[in-house]
């Protein structure tokens, strides 16, 4: 679907590389990609990497466009819609990846017309190895959903939420890789208090987050289920995790996906 398709990217950070490498990836022409971004050296960089062409005129590019991604800041938002709002006709699609920022208030930038889908991908972008979800604005049709979808499973996986679902969303995958990473770093620390080296407590925390999920990826079994098999009676398992139920583990979890899922909301100044 995206053959004949040029997309212009509205922001060249590390979100908009791992987005362009995917599709790259995927079999899209270099010479179909243009980035508008004002740093010339981050618009040299990725040009040498990836062949793409970049400006530093976000209208041009929106004009240019079939397909307008921005990938900005959610705090600049109201500026970079305003600015482009000439260059953004009906027959545009414009995704956007700015956390909080809802379809409707993108919509109230443009004719009347213009489709939108709001996205939210995650930081395993890069290694392309996202969760992401799409939803649409209210002009946007199935066959835009499913090139949105074309271009994101391009980076790991997608799914379709409600745009009253995408803060949690925020919450839950869009924050969730730091969650994992301190998770990962608090296991290593662990392994060095009792008596590991720390090349081998971060080798044996980082494959047994990897080895986890995919036992859960691979059996589809619910985690609890796997988590009652290495669970044995008056074992060592069952007194880590009542270690960390004294804790308040899955509380703190939850709090920090409650705490992430607010802030989407208020940087959409819900």
């Amino acid at each position: 679907m995206l053959a004949g398709k040029k997309i212009g990217f509205i922001g060249g950070g590390n979100m908009a590389e791992a987005i362009i490498k995917g599709i790259l990836t995927s079999g899209a022409e270099a010479s179909a990609i243009t980035v508008a971004e004002p740093l010339p050296a981050r618009r040299d960089y990725l040009v040498s990497k990836y062949a793409v062409i970049t400006s530093d005129n976000n209208l041009e590019v929106a004009r240019q466009a079939d397909i307008i991604l921005l990938a900005i800041k959610p705090q600049m938002a109201a500026g970079a819609l305003a600015a482009m709002k000439s260059a953004i006709s009906a027959d545009k699609l414009v995704l956007s990846i700015m956390a909080g920022i809802s379809t409707a208030f993108m919509e109230e930038f443009f004719v009347s017309g213009v489709r939108v889908i709001r996205v939210m991908p995650n930081t395993p972008a890069m290694i392309q190895a996202a969760a992401t979800a799409i939803c649409p604005g209210k002009n946007a049709g199935t066959a835009d959903l499913e090139l949105a979808r074309e271009i994101f499973l391009s980076v790991g996986t997608v799914v379709s939420v409600s745009e009253t679902q995408m803060d949690a969303v925020t919450g839950l995958s869009g924050s969730g890789p730091a969650y994992v990473f301190t998770f990962i770093e608090a296991l290593s620390d662990a392994g060095v208090k009792n008596g590991l080296a720390r090349a081998t407590a971060t080798e044996l925390a980082l494959q047994t987050v990897i080895g986890a999920a995919r036992m859960v990826a691979e059996t589809g079994e619910h985690p609890a289920l796997l988590k009652e098999k290495v669970t044995s009676p008056g074992g060592t398992t069952i007194a880590g995790l009542h270690a960390l139920e004294n804790g308040r583990f899955r509380g703190l979890v939850m709090d920090a996906v409650d705490a992430a899922s607010l802030r989407s909301k208020e940087l959409a100044g819900k």
